[in-house]
């Protein structure tokens, strides 16, 4: 697979920040920062959008998800709230990141915290078909929990 480019403009003020960068060679996300101009916190259950300082060019046939960083949801409890959140090819706004407080503690973030982690993806448009009905599977119209699989 060819490996894509992703375009990307630093705002103003956030040169300092860097760009998103993988940890490892292995790692399969990009690590982004909060481009905060002072701390800001999050109470235990309390939502809030923290920006990247970046905006994005996502080539066309791919997305960029936004997963949470492991071990701040192991930690503190923070996490994604619209996991995974996804970013468009075709957005140009700064990126953001919808973060919520899932712990006991409040959460302080501070300038070039890492916040979230970027993949990008292939994606593929399905070509829609409408029918009469669908084919019988064995699991059927089972939903959460049918297979009784632990």
């Amino acid at each position: 697979m060819t490996q894509p480019t992703l375009k990307i403009e630093v705002l103003p003020g956030n040169n300092d920040l860097g760009l998103p960068a993988y940890a490892t060679d292995g790692a399969a996300g990009l690590d982004l920062r909060a481009a905060l101009t002072e701390p800001f916190t999050l109470k235990p259950g309390e939502r809030g959008l923290v920006p990247t300082g970046l905006k994005m060019a996502i080539p066309v046939g791919f997305e960029g998800g936004i997963r949470p960083r492991s071990g701040l949801a192991m930690k503190q409890g923070l996490t994604v709230a619209n996991t995974p959140g996804t970013i468009d090819s075709d957005y140009r706004g700064e990126v953001k990141v919808l973060l919520i407080n899932l712990g006991q503690e409040p959460v302080v973030l501070k300038r070039g915290d890492r916040i979230a982690q970027l993949l990008i993806s292939p994606v593929a448009h399905a070509q829609i078909d409408q029918v009469d009905s669908l084919d019988d599977t064995a699991r059927g119209g089972g939903g959460f929990g049918h297979t009784g699989i632990q």
